[in-house]
């Protein structure tokens, strides 16, 4: 009550209550008859039309709903098998973000949501490779470094046709996921389109557990150390310092960092390891939304790498990579060797609902410190360096023996991988010949192989083994990285003196 009412007096309750009680029985009676009635006639009226003003009232009517609700209703009432309420809600909302045609926003249900954390959080078992939908085709970001995915040859820009048999076409990344992932131990057979083959190949690989460990490095013996990032995840900043000191403690004198075949992951990672290169006060990079407000993370005070630094990118560096990438490269002057990256510029912002499902949607793009947008376009590197014809090559996939006077794909790859290892396998036609016979021979005698010319399973997985030692050996983009730094830290003249 207010005060008004609050200030009635004793005597003016008491006047108020005499006049009620000094009404005529008969007029008191009447008054009551339609006091009923009125009520009565509302309540008729409420139960006649109550359910839609029920709806609407104090709620704004959204009737662009209408045709869903009538969708939805025709379902109940008609349709005629059995079906998941749940089922149709999701397919509500996985249709509505499918609808924006964006590769990277994706409806999660419980299951998958789960999944997509562990792969920031936990190790997970599967075969270990980044994946996302682009225009209905599931496509490898990257694998990640020594999983099963990536001992099977798998590359950036493969596309997964099928798995085990089984047409992936049209689904969402989360869907594939689902797929492929399973059981440490089982295997799974993936039908791969690769850009410029005409041909198909089907890789059966075997899954495995997926580390969370997310950094690797080594030094040599000129105090060049090489660290490599291969995704961002919760622990990845805390992982690189307690290398970078360990490295120091150790005497390192220039610093390789490989962010080859990272297909990303969590943005403040990005920012933290940006700021251990960039100047403070100088930009890390630049987050725009929707309505062009647009906000500017800078480099703080605090550690920073001081020894002379040059970092490596490849077609699988993605999202989080490049923005390392850029801003070290625009802010830090620190050259970027190797080739232009896979070309990622959003921003993605994960709702999670009630029912422990997620909602992942872009909410804004990034720019590099100098307003470059890379989305599609990659982030190029200031020194192009090729990678030599055989890191491509496909696997080496045989169930049965490969053999004198076959002719054949695999036999082709084969070939090829010989070839690449310094022996002489002859015409490189896919014909399994005399000259074929003699350089499996000579390969099969300088590995400690029964010599049979015969490319078995075991042979065929010791040719692919060598082939990628021999790589990691002669890596031709950190090999030249390695060259550039010995030059800026003088490295040679501080051992002559």
């Amino acid at each position: 009550m207010d005060n008004e009412h609050q200030d009635v007096t004793k005597e003016e309750a008491k006047e108020t209550l005499s006049n009620y009680v000094n009404i005529k029985k008969f007029h008191f009676v009447m008054l009551l008859f339609f006091t009923v009635l009125a009520t009565a006639g509302i309540s008729i009226f409420a139960l006649s039309f109550g359910d839609e003003k029920a709806v609407t009232v104090g709620v704004q009517e959204r009737t662009e709903f209408n045709k869903l609700y009538e969708a939805y209703d025709t379902i109940q009432e008609d349709y005629f098998l059995e079906y998941e309420e749940e089922d149709l809600i999701n397919g509500a909302i996985n249709g509505m973000v499918d609808a924006l045609g964006d590769p990277y926003s994706d409806y999660m249900n419980q299951e998958e949501t789960a999944q997509f954390n562990e792969n920031i959080t936990s190790s997970f078992q599967g075969i270990g490779a980044e994946i996302q939908s682009m225009n209905d085709l599931i496509t490898v970001v990257s694998p990640i470094k020594g999983s099963p995915a990536e001992r099977a040859g798998i590359q950036p820009n493969d596309q997964i046709l099928a798995v085990d048999g089984e047409s992936i076409q049209g689904m969402s990344a989360s869907e594939a996921v689902m797929l492929i992932r399973g059981e440490k131990g089982t295997d799974v057979t993936l039908t791969i389109q690769r850009p410029g083959a005409q041909d198909t190949i089907e890789v059966t690989i075997t899954r495995d557990d997926i580390p969370l460990e997310t950094v690797y490095y080594e030094m040599d013996e000129q105090n060049v150390a090489t660290v490599q990032l291969t995704s961002f995840s919760e622990t990845t900043y805390d992982e690189l310092t307690e290398a970078l000191q360990d490295l120091e403690s150790q005497g390192m004198e220039a610093l390789v960092l490989d962010l080859r075949q990272n297909p990303g992951g969590l943005l403040p990672q990005a920012i933290s390891i940006s700021n251990l290169f960039v100047p403070a006060g100088e930009t890390i990079v630049q987050i725009e939304e929707s309505n062009g407000d647009k906000q500017v993370i800078a480099a703080q005070e605090g550690d920073k790498v001081e020894v002379p630094t040059a970092v490596i990118i490849d077609e699988g560096s993605a999202s989080a990579s490049e923005i390392v990438a850029a801003a070290v490269n625009e802010t830090a002057d620190i050259p970027l060797f190797g080739k232009n990256t896979f070309g990622k510029g959003t921003v993605q912002t994960a709702e999670d609902f009630n029912d422990s499902s997620n909602m992942k949607i872009t909410t804004a793009r990034w720019l590099t410190p100098d307003d470059n947008w890379v989305h599609e376009k990659g982030v190029a590197p200031t020194t192009e360096v090729d990678m030599p014809e055989y890191a491509s090559l496909p696997y080496l996939n045989i169930d049965a023996d490969l053999e004198e006077s076959m002719l054949s794909e695999d036999v082709k790859v084969a070939e090829q991988m010989l070839d690449a290892l310094g022996l002489n396998p002859g015409n490189i036609d896919g014909l399994y010949d005399e000259e074929t016979v003699s350089a499996v021979e000579a390969y099969q005698e300088d590995n400690d192989l029964e010599v049979t010319g015969v490319i078995s399973p075991e042979t065929a997985s010791s040719i692919m083994l060598s082939l990628r030692e021999q790589l990691e050996k002669d890596d031709p983009q950190v090999n030249r990285a390695i060259e550039y730094l010995i030059e800026e830290a003088n490295i040679e003249a501080d051992e002559a003196s």
